[in-house]
């Protein structure tokens, strides 16, 4: 049975690292990484879940071609539970090429009428919520067809089921702000938003009152990512820590960082760490993911990640 449940977005990436605007001015680049690799922030998340030795279950949308058979090969490798695909003639697997500057920062070309926006509410059923503990919704305003209210729907039921309920978010989309998420953020036991993210929905541009103004409005755990330095984390009794990042990291790819951090953070709260260590691990997971080209390759064990939380964070 599964640990955890992630509903979201499955494709295929294409990193190529380097890769700046000088592209355009020549026929022919060389790259020193052009690789196909899986990505979207549900597949991320699920498939660095694996390797840290947890049981997932992934409800996505892919098409029947040669993309979303390749998908569902990475899953079956990684003992990911596919049962809940919703495979589609008529839909095309999401493919991103993903170019990488020489700082780590990434830039996506990406096809809009894949697969990557096609999730709808209805997908993610009572069933397939069965024997896991935790469900995490891996991005809010990535899917235009559910809206707020949906997603408020949603999470109150499955709340009701008995999972803890999670989500992380990507920019707001359509200009959506605290007021009209808030019915949903307060079905939320842990919302995660890097600091763009929260800034938009909240119209903060301090962190701590980003973080203020979503424990607001009902949820009850909020964690800012603030890439190099760390995160900030709040909750309903008070608490606001930040959390540093690990030391002397090496970045080369930013892709999938903060979802390794959403998997890192889910790891830990499996496995019973307390809010502060959970960020901790969630640290020392992205930090071992933006030293390696692709969205989800750089996490390879427990054992891995468990030697880079040490060296950051001892005791």
């Amino acid at each position: 049975m599964p640990d955890l449940i992630l509903a979201g977005a499955a494709i295929v990436d294409v990193p190529v690292v380097p890769a700046d605007a000088s592209v355009f001015s020549r026929v022919s680049t060389p790259a020193e990484h052009i690789m196909l690799t899986t990505g979207g922030d549900a597949m991320n998340e699920a498939m660095v879940l694996s390797r840290l030795g947890k049981q997932v279950r992934l409800i996505t949308r892919i098409g029947t071609d040669d993309a979303g058979r390749y998908i569902k090969q990475i899953c079956t490798q990684a003992g990911i539970d596919t049962s809940h695909f919703l495979e589609l003639d008529e839909l095309a697997t999401g493919v991103n090429v993903v170019l990488v500057d020489a700082s780590g920062e990434r830039r996506f070309f990406t096809n809009p009428h894949g697969s990557l926006r096609a999730l709808e509410a209805q997908d993610i059923t009572p069933q397939a919520m069965r024997g896991a503990s935790v469900f995490c919704f891996a991005s809010i305003f990535v899917f235009p067809k559910i809206n707020p209210e949906q997603l408020a729907q949603l999470f109150a039921r499955v709340r009701k089921q008995g999972l803890l309920v999670c989500a992380d978010m990507t920019l707001p989309k359509r200009g959506e702000r605290l007021p009209e998420m808030t019915p949903a953020f307060a079905q939320l036991d842990y919302l995660f938003a890097n600091e763009a993210e929260a800034g938009a929905v909240t119209e903060e541009s301090d962190p701590v009152r980003m973080a203020d103004r979503l424990i607001s409005a009902g949820a009850r755990h909020a964690i800012i990512k603030l890439g190099a330095n760390g995160c900030l984390l709040a909750d309903q009794t008070g608490l606001r820590v930040r959390v540093p990042a690990c030391p002397d990291t090496h970045c080369i790819d930013t892709t999938g960082a903060g979802d390794t951090f959403a998997a890192g953070f889910f790891a830990g709260l499996l496995d019973g760490r307390d809010f502060v260590d959970c960020a901790r691990f969630a640290n020392a997971a992205a930090s071992v993911s933006v030293e390696a080209v692709g969205a989800s390759t750089g996490v390879h064990s427990m054992e891995q990640v468990l030697q880079r939380y040490h060296a950051a964070y001892p005791r």
